[in-house]
């Protein structure tokens, strides 16, 4: 497995577990605050979110991932899961596709919630980085996703990524993040460059 992959897969544990530890505290804060129980499907919605769209935006800005590199990205989340006392997850990657298969079809449905969400979406990242987000959420949501969202075929960033892609190896991508990017998260877009390079 290359080395960029690794980085951006696996933290280093201590932070790694202390950041999912952070998690869990302010979900019990908002349990506590609203006088309620976040159930055991939401974070397994947002768990599966994250492990397709780890492998997929991979995928899409690099190369095809090997079975086994998909099977130790899965990992990695699996023991997210496991220390937020997730139950019930697929004990590896093969195993997870027909349950991921199944909750995409079952599981998931716009909403009123997902129509405010994308207002929330552009009323706070502006009408620009809010076009390049749903270009990009095209390039790799899963199918069915795209459909229930009406997103159509075509992202206006597909004749746009190979001129990323040769940016970012002459090391001159940061131009482009420069100007999409928000002031308050360059530092830590900075950051895991720095570590990327390394």
């Amino acid at each position: 497995m290359g080395d960029y992959f690794r980085q951006i897969v696996f933290l280093e544990k201590e932070k790694a577990l202390a950041a999912i530890d952070r998690i869990k505290s302010i979900h019990g804060e908002v349990e506590k605050n609203r006088n309620a129980h976040i159930p055991d499907w939401a974070y397994r919605d947002v768990l599966f979110m994250l492990i397709h769209y780890s492998i997929s935006s991979f995928e899409l800005l690099e190369r095809k991932l090997t079975d086994d590199e998909k099977e130790e990205a899965y990992n990695v989340f699996y023991r997210l899961g496991t220390r937020m006392e997730l139950k019930n997850l697929p004990a590896n990657y093969i195993a997870w596709l027909p349950v991921r298969k199944e909750h995409l079809l079952q599981d998931l449905a716009k909403s009123k919630y997902s129509i405010d969400l994308f207002k929330q979406y552009k009323k706070h990242l502006g009408s620009f980085r809010y076009f390049i987000l749903r270009q990009s959420q095209k390039m790799v949501v899963p199918k069915h996703v795209s459909e229930l969202l009406q997103f159509g075929k075509f992202s206006l960033l597909t004749p746009v990524l190979p001129f990323y892609k040769l940016a970012d190896k002459l090391k001159a991508s940061w131009i482009i993040k420069e100007i999409i990017l928000p002031r308050k998260y360059k530092v830590e877009i900075k950051s895991l460059d720095m570590k990327r390079e390394m």
